[in-house]
């Protein structure tokens, strides 16, 4: 029975390394479309006055699900290149058959160390085949994923574009500042900040200027106003103020030139119609805004 099973064990490795080579389902997201749409994005940004959430939103999707869908294609060829190695390996070995197995003059510790490690590539080899399977649907699954993001990243585009008329007459109610002083802070975003400080205690403090930041923070037009002493989620009364200060910062936003504002993992954006919506998680506390408060002004 052993004899015959291991003739059986034999076949199956046989039958495996005639495995085709999966074929791609969908076409690969580009990392060039991403970068054409990251540069068309640039510039709405410029022309928004600033970083527009719902964009940066779509963009850190995108790229994030590009990135996933690269790495599933890396992990895919590197299977397929073990399994590769493991074919190879069982030729120079070489097969058993039912002849040699029942040859009384063949060495019984040769055959059956030569039988186990058959076995034992059989086994691994099927093991390969399920990882490149399971690799395969992943990989088919990310690509379509990073191309509705990049699909939806188009679109986004459009949508702004065609906006152009009205966001132009909303940054001529607010009119332009330049950043100045010692500060490096606008007018109007030092003239938010003491309105806002008059209203609610900053006893963990509010940081501003941020040089180099290419975001409104490099140029002046943004404070974030903490709730924690950073890098810890605020909570109970500490959590209840920064609620309050964004409602606050939505009502009043009009009058004092509010922007956007970035709380707890969501974004407020006037330009793009306003409410709340979610953001993706940028990996900590402090990135998804659960400790500070950040507010950006036109």
């Amino acid at each position: 029975m052993r004899i015959w099973r291991i003739a059986v064990l034999v076949a199956v490795l046989a039958g495996l390394l005639g495995l085709p080579a999966p074929q791609p389902a969908a076409a690969d997201p580009t990392p060039a479309e991403l970068r054409k749409l990251t540069k068309d994005a640039a510039r709405l940004n410029d022309l928004y006055r600033g970083q527009i959430q719902s964009l940066e939103e779509i963009r850190f999707q995108a790229k994030k699900a590009t990135d996933t869908s690269g790495n599933l294609q890396a992990q895919l060829k590197a299977a397929q290149a073990e399994v590769g190695r493991i074919a190879q390996t069982a030729y120079m070995v070489g097969p058993l058959d039912n002849l040699q197995l029942l040859t009384p003059n063949v060495d019984p510790y040769m055959m059956l160390g030569q039988a186990a490690n058959m076995t034992y590539m059989a086994d691994e080899r099927t093991q390969r085949v399920e990882n490149i399977k399971k690799l395969i649907e992943k990989s088919k699954e990310a690509k379509v994923n990073a191309n509705e993001k990049i699909e939806k990243m188009r679109k986004e585009i459009k949508t702004l574009q065609s906006k152009r008329r009205e966001m132009e007459r909303l940054l001529a109610k607010y009119g332009f500042q330049q950043p100045g002083g010692a500060e490096g802070l606008t007018p109007r975003m030092i003239s938010v900040r003491a309105e806002i400080m008059q209203n609610f205690p900053m006893k963990y403090g509010v940081g501003c200027l941020r040089p180099g930041d290419p975001g409104e923070h490099g140029k002046g037009r943004a404070c974030d106003f903490m709730m924690s002493s950073g890098g810890t989620m605020a909570s109970g009364a500490d959590a209840d103020r920064g609620d309050a200060l964004a409602e606050w910062l939505i009502k009043n936003g009009p009058r004092i030139g509010v922007m956007y504002i970035i709380w707890k993992q969501r974004y407020y954006d006037i330009r793009s119609g306003g409410g709340w919506d979610p953001m993706s998680d940028r990996g900590g506390v402090t990135a998804n805004h659960y400790d500070h408060v950040h507010v950006s002004v036109f």
